[in-house]
């Protein structure tokens, strides 16, 4: 028995990386799979429709049940066809997970409207047409999943700020999708993730892997902490039954570490009786806040921050399990 038995899932950006490990192993779970992949460039450009039905072969090879979808998720009338493709299929929609997307790297002041707008399109416009197209159907049956995927980059990625602005508004959408569609049964949930995929491949450090070993990061992922399919797990687990309970919550995969991110909270409040003045914010903010100005600072790196947690503080909970833990909260007592 699967934790997907009779399940229907979308998967875009299936046909390499994060998505097409993802879309194995919700088909070696028991799903029956539409593997979405228009077979571009990282940049977008051209198509390889045999990307997605190279997926689809390896999943029936096992055994399992899917079909190709080359359709590009920024294209409105396209998703709502891809959904019509499952329930056409295989009799139902359960599960969607968007992973599609593309890169336009570039600093800020050389940022063209046309790079802007290819990776918005993509990441931020294509998860609202899958989630927009597939809400209408789970809202009728009362149930499904909505599992979007975003990235650190969000949290200030300097040269990306197209894919940082797209990734960012992509959490928003999940927590109000979360929201909105709590009373019909339905959880969404955002998940950062990691590994060498192509993406990986095309940063500068990649050249650098490629002059000591010859290969790039991505052909030297396979069966390691860098692996993409290290991704599939978390992404399955929030799919199936079992997480039901689920919604409305930013989880991470780094290698072997599962993430849960915190909900954004208060930490300092300044309260007047009467309409601040710009001097009194002046005289005050530096004290109330400034500490929190030096030691509170986006980093994109989660990944170097998990292996920073000192070894005394992870907890054993099974063999080869450990769990760090800790809480956010308002600061209760000062010394002004």
């Amino acid at each position: 028995m699967g934790m997907l038995d009779g399940k229907v899932a979308i998967v875009t950006g299936a046909g390499r990386g994060i998505g097409r490990g993802i879309a194995r192993q919700m088909a070696a779970e028991g799903a029956a799979v539409v593997v979405n992949d228009l077979g571009t460039a990282l940049s977008g450009e051209g198509v390889d429709i045999s990307v997605a039905q190279q997926v689809v072969d390896e999943i029936r090879a096992e055994g399992g049940s899917a079909v190709a979808n080359t359709d590009s998720v920024a294209d409105y009338r396209a998703a709502e066809a891809m959904v019509q493709q499952a329930i056409d299929a295989f009799g139902r929609l359960d599960i969607v997970v968007n992973c599609a997307g593309i890169l336009r790297d570039r600093m800020i002041f050389n940022m063209t409207p046309e790079e802007w707008q290819a990776v918005i399109d993509v990441h931020l416009k294509g998860t609202f047409n899958m989630c927009k197209w597939a809400s209408v159907r789970f809202r009728e049956q009362k149930s499904g999943r909505l599992i979007n995927m975003t990235s650190n980059s969000a949290f200030g990625a300097p040269g990306q700020p197209n894919y940082a602005a797209a990734k960012a508004g992509i959490i928003g959408l999940t927590l109000s999708c979360a929201n909105g569609l709590a009373r019909y049964n339905v959880t969404a949930n955002a998940v950062v993730p990691s590994g060498a995929t192509r993406m990986i491949d095309s940063i500068p450090s990649a050249r650098e892997a490629v002059a000591h070993t010859g290969k790039l990061p991505s052909e030297l992922a396979a069966g390691t902490e860098k692996d993409p399919d290290n991704v599939a797990p978390l992404v399955t687990y929030l799919a199936s039954d079992a997480a039901q309970h689920i919604s409305g919550h930013l989880f991470g995969s780094f290698g072997y570490n599962m993430v849960l991110f915190s909900q954004p909270k208060i930490i300092k409040t300044l309260r007047a009786d009467h309409r601040w003045t710009v001097e009194e914010l002046a005289q005050h903010i530096p004290q109330a806040f400034g500490s929190d100005f030096q030691e509170v600072v986006n980093d994109p790196r989660v990944s170097a921050a998990i292996e920073a947690i000192p070894e005394g503080k992870w907890v054993e909970i099974g063999p080869g399990l450990r769990f760090y833990g800790t809480k956010i909260e308002p600061h209760m007592e000062f010394v002004w």
